[in-house]
């Protein structure tokens, strides 16, 4: 024991683990949410996928239903957590969780004008950096409400709909059928 660190620990301080949030409402996970988070596990040692309240928004899935979309669209990433944050700002989770970064999916560049005040006051208030992961050309078109809104239209089949949503857990069967019935429900 001469006082130095073993190689083990020295990597270690020379390279900490880094964590980062990837936030959103995810009403309902799509397959662009997916992706962001894949991608993100890639790059980060640890990911918390987080369900986060948006004033701006009204939930139409409920929050145990979220979270567990969500824990199964990340069954195979051994990085990610699932958790959730209803009260309170993004960096007051940031703080109490130990986490640096803020990960964003950044669809184009309405996104980005929505995005970057956010992240700089995130940054500003906490020292939270923001790291934008660019759509998938494939799936840049997906959004929650684009889902939501398609499921509320009569002629738009759950099986066009389907691929637009993860497949298991995360898909599409029960969400769809609920934004049908709460539709006609309405109509009544």
């Amino acid at each position: 024991m001469n006082g130095l660190p073993s190689s083990l620990d020295a990597r270690l301080l020379a390279f900490p683990i880094m964590r980062a949030l990837f936030p959103g409402s995810f009403d309902p996970v799509t397959q662009g949410h997916q992706d962001v988070l894949r991608r993100a596990a890639l790059l980060f040692d640890e990911v918390v996928v987080c369900v986060m309240f948006n004033s701006n928004k009204v939930g139409r899935l409920p929050l145990a239903e979220r979270l567990d979309r969500l824990r199964a669209a990340a069954t195979d990433l051994g990085n990610v957590t699932v958790d959730s944050h209803t009260g309170g700002l993004l960096v007051d989770y940031c703080r109490r969780a130990g986490i640096d970064v803020v990960v964003r999916g950044v669809r184009g560049v309405r996104d980005l004008d929505h995005e970057m005040p956010m992240a700089r006051m995130n940054h500003e208030l906490a020292g939270v950096e923001t790291f934008f992961i660019a759509a998938d050309p494939a799936l840049a078109h997906i959004s929650s409400t684009l889902v939501t809104t398609m499921s509320q239209q009569d002629r738009v089949s759950n099986d066009d709909l389907s691929g637009l949503l993860p497949a298991g857990g995360g898909g599409s069967g029960g969400f769809l059928r609920r934004v049908r019935v709460a539709r006609l429900t309405s109509r009544s």
